[in-house]
C-alpha cells in the first residue's frame, strides 16, 4: 500500500486500486499522522487539530475514525491481532510505514539527496513529478494543514530550482528556458530563479536575453521593494558581459573526467577525506554516490564492501551533514538485513561499525541511540573474534562515538583511546594513531590533566605532518586556547583578554577549514561563555554571536545578562535535556547555573542528579577545545539551590 498527500489525500493498494478511506475526517486523521513523519501524535493534539471547538464526544469520534481507517488500511488483518500500520503508541497514535511508500517522504528524501549528490537528479525528477496539486489539498480550514502546505510548497520551489541548477551545472539546461520563465512569472521575488533563467538563456546562446532578464529582475526589485539585487545576480551579470569561463559547466578535479565504479570511487573518497577541507566535502558526496550506485547493481556483497570501505576515523559526536549520515546508515541497515545474520562476519562487522560511526550521538532519537550502541558492541565483538586489527580499530571508533551515554565517562573513553592507540601503533595504522591521541587528549582535558593532554597534542601534531592531517593543528590550537582560559583564573596567569584572543584565533583557523559545520557552529560563542563564567562575569550578549546548536542552553544566561529575568525563567523551563555528546556536561552546567540564579529548585535538582557522576571532570573539557571550569562548582550550586540553601 502507498499513501499520497501531494495533492488530495489518498491511499492505493499495491495493485494501484484506491483504498476507501471514508469521509473527510477519516482522511484528515490519516493526513495528520503522515505529517508527523512516523512520530506519535497524542490524542489531545489530534482532537485539537480536527476541531476548532471539539464536541463533547470528540475522543470517542476520533477512536471511531481510527478503527475505520485500520479496517481500510489492513483489510486482511485477523481479528484480535494488533495493527501494524496505524498503531496505538502511548497516549496517541502513529503511522508505521516505510518512507518510500509515502509520496511526501519520498520527495523530502530525494530533495535531501540532491542537495549533496548531483547523481540523485533522476530521483528528484521523479519526486517532483508526484505532485498532483497543493499538499493536503482536500484538508481545508486546519491550521496544521495550512502550515504543512506552506512548508512543502517552499520545498517544492527549492526542488524546482535545485533541479534546474543541477542540469545547468552538468552542461545542459538550455531546454529549461520556458519552464523557468513561467517559474519567475509565478514567483517573481525568488532571486535564485532569475539567475537560473539567465543561465539557461545564456546556455541557449541568448546572451542578450540573459542580460535583459537580469536587468528586469533589478528593475522589479528596485521599483517594488526598494532593494538592490544580491551578489549572485550581480556577479552573474558581470560574468555574462565578460564571457567568463565560470559559466561553463564545471568538471570534477577528483577523477580527471574518468567514470569510476563504486569500489574505486569509495576508495578514492576515503583517501580524499583524510586531506580535509574541500576534499572532505567532495569525499562525503562521492562516498554516498558510490553507495547508491552499488545498491543499484543489486549486488549485496559489493554494496557491503563499498559501505564498509570508508573507514575514515571520526572524532566528533555531531555530524557535519546529518542527512547524508542518515542515508549511509539506512543503506548499511538495508545491506545488513539482506546479508542476514549468517552473512560473512567481516562484512557484517564493517557494516555495523559504519552504523555506529555514522550515527553521531548528538543527532539521534533514543531508539536510534540504542540501535547505534548495539551496533558498536556487535561490531567490536565480531572484530575481536576475527582478529583483524584494522577492523577492530574502526569498530572501536564506533564504540568511542557511542560512549557518551551519560555524563562522567571521560575515564572510560580514555581506556578506549588507549586501546586504539596501542592497536594502531602495533599494526602501523597511522590515521588511527592520530585518532587515539586525540581521544586521549579529550579524555585528559575532561579530567583536568592538562599536562597529559598537552603531551598527546604534541604527539598528534608530529604525526599530522606525515599523515597529512590538516585538521589536527586546528584542534590542538583550540586545546591550547582552552588551557589559556583555564589558567587565566590563576594568580599570575594570562589575562582573560589573552584567552579570548586565542579562542578567536582558533575560531578563524576552524572557519578556514571547510566541511566541519557539526564541529564549528556555536563553538566560539560557547567558549566565550565559558571564559566569562570562569571569571564570574555575565554571559556575552553580542547579537552577532552564533550559538548554533547550543542556543537552548545558553539563552537563559544571555537573557539574565540583559536583565530579562522573566524571559530567562521561561527559557529555562523549556530547556530540553542536553544531547548525549561531547558537550553534555557543559550544557548541564549551564542549566544548573541558570537554575541557581533563578532559584528554580526542581530544575536544579535534575541538573544535580545528572552531574554527580561527572563531579571530578571539567565542564566542556571532553571536547578538548573549551572549558567552563570544574563540574564540581556547578554541582555545588545546583545542590544548594535544590535544598533551599
Amino acid at each position: 500500500m502507498r499513501i499520497d498527500v501531494l495533492g488530495a489525500v489518498r491511499a492505493l493498494h499495491d495493485d494501484g486500486t484506491p483504498v476507501n478511506l471514508g469521509g473527510p475526517r477519516h482522511r484528515e486523521v490519516l493526513a495528520r499522522l503522515v505529517a508527523a513523519g512516523g512520530r506519535m501524535v497524542p490524542t489531545d493534539t489530534l482532537v485539537d487539530d480536527l476541531w476548532a471547538e471539539p464536541p463533547v464526544r470528540a475522543v470517542g469520534a476520533l477512536h471511531t475514525f481510527v478503527a475505520a481507517l485500520r479496517r481500510a488500511i489492513e483489510p486482511d488483518r485477523p481479528p484480535r491481532t494488533p495493527p501494524r500500520v496505524l498503531v496505538t503508541e502511548g497516549p496517541g497514535y502513529a503511522l508505521r510505514l516505510p518512507r518510500d511508500t509515502v509520496d511526501v517522504h519520498r520527495f523530502e528524501d530525494a530533495l535531501a539527496r540532491a542537495r549533496h549528490t548531483p547523481d540523485a537528479l533522476t530521483d528528484l525528477d521523479a519526486a517532483l513529478a508526484t505532485w498532483r496539486g497543493p499538499a493536503y489539498a482536500d484538508v481545508t480550514g486546519s491550521a496544521w494543514a495550512q502550515s504543512e502546505r506552506a512548508r512543502l510548497e517552499e520545498l517544492r520551489l527549492e526542488g524546482v530550482e535545485l533541479r534546474a541548477r543541477l542540469l545547468l551545472d552538468s552542461g545542459s539546461g538550455a531546454e529549461l528556458v520556458a519552464e523557468l520563465g513561467a517559474h519567475v512569472t509565478e514567483h517573481p521575488w525568488r532571486e535564485p530563479a532569475w539567475g537560473l533563467l539567465a543561465r539557461a538563456l545564456h546556455r541557449a546562446g541568448r546572451q542578450a536575453d540573459a542580460l535583459a532578464t537580469l536587468r528586469r529582475a533589478r528593475t522589479m526589485l528596485a521599483d517594488q521593494l526598494g532593494l538592490d539585487p544580491g551578489a549572485d545576480l550581480r556577479h552573474l551579470e558581470t560574468d555574462i558581459l565578460r564571457g567568463a569561463a565560470t559559466l561553463q559547466p564545471p568538471h570534477t578535479v577528483w577523477t580527471a573526467g574518468v567514470r569510476l565504479g563504486p569500489r574505486t570511487t569509495v576508495e578514492l573518497a576515503r583517501t580524499l577525506a583524510l586531506a580535509g577541507g574541500d576534499a572532505l566535502i567532495h569525499s562525503r558526496r562521492d562516498r554516498l554516490a558510490a553507495v547508491e550506485a552499488a545498491e543499484r547493481t543489486g549486488d549485496i556483497t559489493l554494496t557491503a564492501r563499498v559501505i564498509g570501505a570508508y573507514d575514515v576515523p571520526a572524532l566528533w559526536s555531531r555530524a557535519d551533514d546529518p542527512e547524508q549520515s542518515r542515508a549511509v546508515v539506512a543503506a548499511a541497515e538495508r545491506t545488513l538485513t539482506a546479508l542476514g545474520t549468517d552473512g560473512p562476519a567481516q562484512l557484517r562487522a564493517r557494516l555495523l561499525a559504519t552504523v555506529a560511526v555514522e550515527s553521531r550521538s548528538a543527532d539521534l532519537s533514543p531508539t536510534e541511540q540504542r540501535r547505534a550502541g548495539q551496533a558498536s558492541r556487535e561490531a567490536e565483538a565480531l572484530a575481536r573474534e576475527l582478529g583483524d586489527p584494522a577492523l577492530l580499530a574502526f569498530a572501536l571508533n564506533g564504540v568511542f562515538l557511542q560512549s557518551f551515554t551519560r555524563p562522567g565517562l571521560a575515564a572510560a573513553r580514555d581506556v578506549i583511546g588507549a586501546e586504539v592507540l596501542d592497536l594502531a601503533n602495533r599494526h602501523e595504522l597511522p590515521d588511527f594513531v592520530v585518532l587515539g591521541r586525540l581521544i586521549r587528549l579529550q579524555s585528559a582535558s575532561a579530567l583536568g590533566d592538562l599536562d597529559t593532554a598537552a603531551a598527546h597534542a604534541e604527539a598528534a601534531e608530529q604525526l599530522a605532518v606525515s599523515t597529512e592531517a590538516p585538521l589536527v593543528p586546528v584542534l590542538t590550537g583550540w586545546y591550547r586556547a582552552r588551557v589559556t582560559a583555564a589558567r587565566s583564573t590563576e594568580p599570575g596567569g594570562p589575562t582573560a583578554a589573552t584567552a579570548a584572543a586565542q579562542y578567536r584565533a582558533a575560531e578563524h583557523s576552524l572557519a578556514d577549514t571547510a566541511g566541519m559545520p557539526g564541529l564549528h557552529r556555536g563553538l566560539f560563542a560557547l567558549a566565550l561563555m565559558g571564559l566569562r563564567l570562569l571569571h564570574d562575569r555575565p554571559a556575552p550578549t553580542d547579537p552577532a554571536l552564533d550559538w548554533g546548536p547550543y542556543r537552548p542552553w545558553t539563552r537563559p544566561l544571555v537573557l539574565l545578562a540583559r536583565s530579562q529575568d522573566e524571559e530567562a525563567r521561561t527559557a529555562l523551563t523549556t530547556t530540553p535535556e542536553p544531547p548525549l555528546d561531547h558537550m553534555q556536561e557543559a550544557l548541564w552546567c549551564l542549566t544548573a547555573h541558570a537554575a541557581a540564579r533563578l532559584d528554580e529548585r526542581p530544575i536544579a535538582a535534575r541538573a544535580a542528579t545528572a552531574l554527580r557522576a561527572a563531579r571530578a571532570e571539567h565542564a566542556g573539557g571532553a571536547s578538548g577545545m573549551l572549558t567552563l571550569g570544574p563540574v564540581a562548582r556547578y554541582l555545588a550550586e545546583a545542590e544548594a539551590c535544590a535544598h533551599g540553601n
